[in-house]
């Protein structure tokens, strides 16, 4: 079964965290650090017609930045993806319109999908941006201020981002420094954001609407935070497909580098359907219990449960106890880095797949 891989972000300073990957042949691909073994589900059964409420992030940060693979696409992998999209049963569509409509109890059509890009590195002003203008696709930039404030010469600088603001391109905010947000005070974490939030008014001549998670890590607090400061939807870095019953800021994205950017990989992104899902828990993904006791409610239009697998970015694929509608999820022992992800699926028809992500933090 496929399984989703996420990219390990850098910090400010290009610490970045390499990625491993090992994918079957067909219709399997293993996620996240490991290789895990294959199942042959039957199809799942749902119960009635699904709501076309969904869509896939994708995300991406350098282009043609050989230095970086853990953070770049080469400009041939990006062309390349481009041209599938283009050629495919897709709709790209602004991200702000796709929040906007889920919002509002709107639907979409089947096999929508946003595109952004995480960081003002000048390689999307100069290789990243000319190819998406000549698709026609929109997409949104999610930018930290400090590194363009400091004139650091791999990013953009504000006439640049202005530019791209004034073709249609969508601002979101990164923060001010990028930091790890949930190891900061709330004090710390509500500058973080009210000074970055100054700059794009000043530089930009609004605040942003959508909001980026560095790292893709945040607590209650850190969510709360972004919530208070007007922002009307956050983002992660866990892979699945976000659908209107889904928490506006936690939502999910399929990340991709040079190292993991195949088509084959793409394509599975693209197709794929939520796990619909709700009562999390932990609610907070920095753990105060380690290992943690991870269960979910699964929505009853999707049959038969037992066909659900999830798999540990440490542990490989975990027990998974079926009770009614809940799964109850649980490591062999505790999380044992900073960070770890467990994703889970289902097989969906038409040799689709449906994904939910979470990644949990270790302080």
């Amino acid at each position: 079964m496929p399984i989703n891989y996420d990219i390990k972000q850098k910090n400010i300073k290009e610490t970045v965290i390499p990625m491993y990957f090992t994918r079957f042949i067909l219709a399997f691909l293993i996620f996240e650090l490991i290789s895990i073994g294959y199942h042959t589900p039957a199809i799942s059964q749902e119960r009635s017609v699904e709501k076309q409420d969904y869509a896939t992030i994708i995300m991406y940060h350098r282009f043609g930045e050989s230095r970086y693979p853990s953070t770049n696409v080469t400009v041939e992998q990006f062309e390349s993806h481009l041209e599938f999209i283009a050629e495919g049963d897709y709709t790209v569509a602004p991200l702000l319109d796709i929040i906007e409509t889920l919002q509002s109890g709107g639907t979409l059509a089947d096999k929508t999908l946003a595109i952004t890009i995480d960081d003002a590195y000048l390689s999307v002003y100069l290789e990243a941006w000319p190819r998406l203008k000549e698709y026609g696709f929109p997409f949104t930039i999610f930018i930290a201020t400090d590194p363009v404030d400091n004139g650091i010469k791999s990013y953009m600088n504000w006439d640049q981002i202005r530019e791209l603001q004034e073709n249609g391109v969508t601002i979101g905010s990164q923060t001010k420094s990028h930091p790890h947000m949930h190891r900061l005070s709330s004090i710390e974490v509500e500058q973080e954001i009210e000074l970055s939030n100054n700059r794009f008014l000043e530089e930009i001549g609004q605040y942003p609407q959508l909001f980026a998670y560095p790292f893709g890590e945040y607590s209650l607090n850190v969510i709360r935070a972004v919530k208070d400061a007007g922002f009307i939807a956050a983002f992660g870095q866990n892979s699945g497909v976000l659908f209107a019953s889904d928490d506006m800021f936690e939502l999910p994205r399929f990340a991709f580098n040079e190292n993991y950017g195949s088509i084959d990989r793409l394509k599975l992104a693209l197709d794929g359907k939520p796990l619909r899902v709700s009562d999390i828990t932990p609610q907070d993904m920095v753990l105060t219990d380690n290992p943690p006791s991870f269960g979910f409610t699964v929505d009853d239009m999707l049959t038969p449960i037992s066909q659900l697998r999830c798999f540990s970015s440490e542990y490989g694929q975990l027990s998974v106890q079926i009770l009614g509608p809940r799964a109850e999820i649980r490591l062999p022992g505790a999380v044992k880095g900073p960070r770890t992800r467990i994703n889970c699926t289902m097989p969906a028809e038409d040799g689709r797949w449906r994904w939910f992500g979470r990644q949990f933090l270790v302080n």
